[in-house]
């Protein structure tokens, strides 16, 4: 008769073994990641976040540079050419540390360098990738406007041909970088349908005026975008891109960093009611000790860690090429809404503390009401969703 294998120890802190379905650089990566961010974030960002700003911007992008982590999975012009996992396994570091930081990130790398990188030209990319990825240029993406989120194929910005070159105008809103950016990505209508702009934002007629009064997305520059008569050369359109399809797969790159993300912000309100129900007393004893406090505990592992391991299958589906949008909208809706739920119910372990920004869930909880709407609310992949299962349109 055989002897049982020896079963590996429990772990707390990966209670499904999702650490086995790492290698050494998936590990490595993701720990140098969380280094930084523990070292570089954490210390100051309750203070950024009640005062409203994020200070040393231009340096964090430079050091965010020399981690290999802005334009991480794309390859070539100074990228680091890394897996989706490994990309998304940033992005949950940088988020169990700010939101506001991996939204950074994100519109760098997985919106502006995306849309230069898939659509641009040849030119476009040696003039700009090699800059974004140091974090010499930060750039932005201007898709949303004012009276148009969900719906951007009405967008009123315009661009028209004059001569040789083009003129646009136009106000593009929420948009992240904004007011520190050196280019900016637009999206436009044209006699041709929507197309694209690298635009430098050093151009005449162009602002950038930063958004203030956020109760949201503190720790991070959000903008508006506001074009009057910025006149461009013929060569400052993406040539890959004609039509909605463009900007909607640069979404699509941006949200499948989101699921992975939420996660971070998940992990990090879960750790911190883990923490202080092991050490918080009351009637005589910590408050882990309740059926109550364990019973929440519980139900925040398993949705943190069934979060994680869908966020690792679409990372795989997206190295092997094969991951589809309806599945980026299917981890979005998903992550985003559970971590939501773990921030509260962080809160509430917590107690009076939870509003306190010497722990985290309220600044968590804040900042996913930004990520719960932007790269498509709730009823936009629900509709992606609801479309995918029926084979009904019910956008129309």
């Amino acid at each position: 008769m055989t002897a049982s294998p020896k079963l590996p120890p429990f772990d707390p802190a990966d209670p499904l073994g999702i650490d086995e379905l790492l290698d050494a650089e998936d590990l490595a990566v993701r720990d140098t990641v969380r280094r930084w961010a523990v070292r570089r974030v954490l210390p100051d960002v309750a203070d950024w976040y009640e005062k409203g700003e994020l200070p040393g911007i231009r340096e964090l992008a430079r050091e965010l540079g020399e981690l290999g982590a802005l334009g991480m999975s794309l390859s070539g012009y100074g990228c680091a050419g890394a897996s989706a996992v490994q990309y998304g396994l940033a992005c949950l570091e940088l988020e169990a540390a700010d939101s506001g930081i991996r939204s950074l990130v994100s519109v760098q790398g997985s919106l502006a360098m995306y849309a230069i990188h898939r659509f641009g030209s040849e030119e476009q990319k040696q003039t700009w990738l090699p800059r974004m990825a140091s974090g010499e240029a930060i750039g932005c993406f201007g898709l949303t406007e004012p009276d148009h989120g969900s719906d951007p194929a009405s967008m009123r910005t315009y661009a028209k041909r004059d001569g040789g070159d083009w003129v646009l105008s136009g106000r593009k809103m929420w948009i992240t970088n904004g007011s520190v950016a050196s280019v900016a990505v637009v999206w436009a209508q044209t006699e041709e349908g929507i197309r694209g702009f690298v635009v430098p934002t050093d151009r005449p007629g162009f602002a950038a005026p930063e958004i203030r009064h956020k109760w949201s997305l503190r720790a991070s520059v959000t903008s508006e975008l506001i074009m009057d008569d910025v006149r461009l050369p013929a060569d400052a359109v993406l040539p890959g891109a004609v039509g909605l399809k463009g900007p909607l797969s640069c979404l699509s790159h941006a949200r499948y960093g989101i699921v992975w993300g939420a996660m971070g912000a998940a992990r990090a309100c879960f750790e911190a009611a883990v923490d202080y129900a092991r050490t918080r007393e009351q009637f005589g004893k910590p408050i882990g000790g309740f059926q109550l406090t364990q019973a929440k505990l519980a139900d925040m592992a398993v949705e943190l860690h069934k979060g994680i391991l869908l966020a690792h299958h679409l990372g795989r589906r997206m190295d092997a090429g094969r991951l589809r949008p309806e599945q980026v909208s299917f981890g979005k809706l998903n992550n985003v809404r559970e971590a939501m739920e773990i921030c509260r119910t962080a809160r509430t372990i917590l107690g009076a503390n939870g509003i306190s920004l010497e722990y985290p869930a309220m600044r968590h909880a804040t900042n996913l009401e930004s990520v719960l709407t932007y790269e498509g609310t709730v009823e936009m992949h629900q509709l992606v969703l609801g479309k995918a299962l029926t084979g009904l349109d019910a956008f129309r």
